[in-house]
């Protein structure tokens, strides 16, 4: 399955490019992907001025000019299933992105989210199949809704609990950390430590 990294972006103080262990976040976000044994390609969307210094980080940025998170998504979706993930996400875990993208192809939904017990759906580690995601962002659209998460009002989705996850093996929860400061950065790089060979964060079928 392909993955699309979404690094786009929308507001100043966003930064996918703050280093971690000395790598960007994005580089490092991708790299976690490609060590599921279910995702095959990943593609990071970028704005269209900025594909250049993304170049020289990934391994295939997709420039795109838009408004916002949930346009330039629109823009740059693919024609197969695909997972979705932030580009300050450098804590995602392989395993629990073949765990989701095996559920995905089980029932196939017309997308698949973790949801929080509170009812907060994280629509940045979603499986998505492109046809229904493309008319939930149509939708949202056209109601004036410019948040990526207004998109779960308008598809048919598959939720997943992470607290039921989390109690088989906590570190589902890190999956979710997304890197906005240099205090985050400092988290990661003693995380990343901490689970460097953890057989139960390591890739699995």
């Amino acid at each position: 399955m392909k993955s699309i990294i979404l690094a786009f972006q929308e507001k100043r103080w966003e930064n996918y490019t703050i280093p971690v262990n000395g790598e960007p976040v994005v580089k490092l976000t991708e790299k976690r992907l490609l060590m599921s044994k279910r995702i095959d390609e990943v593609l990071t969307v970028v704005r269209k001025d900025r594909v250049k210094i993304y170049s020289l980080h990934v391994i295939k940025p997709i420039p795109v000019s838009a408004k916002n998170k949930m346009e330039a998504l629109l823009k740059a979706l693919p024609d197969e299933p695909f997972f979705l993930v932030e580009g300050n996400m450098p804590l995602v875990m392989p395993f629990l992105v073949n765990y989701l993208v095996g559920l995905f192809y089980e029932s196939e939904p017309e997308a698949l989210i973790p949801v929080w017990k509170d009812g907060k759906a994280e629509v940045t580690h979603a499986v998505c199949g492109p046809d229904a995601l493309r008319r939930a962002i149509e939708a949202a659209l056209a109601e004036g809704y410019r948040g990526l998460n207004k998109i779960t009002e308008f598809l048919d989705y598959e939720p997943v609990s992470i607290e039921e996850l989390a109690r088989r093996n906590p570190k589902v929860t890190l999956s979710f950390f997304k890197v906005r400061n240099s205090f985050d950065v400092r988290f990661v790089e003693e995380t990343l430590k901490k689970i460097e060979g953890d057989p139960k964060t390591r890739p699995s079928s």
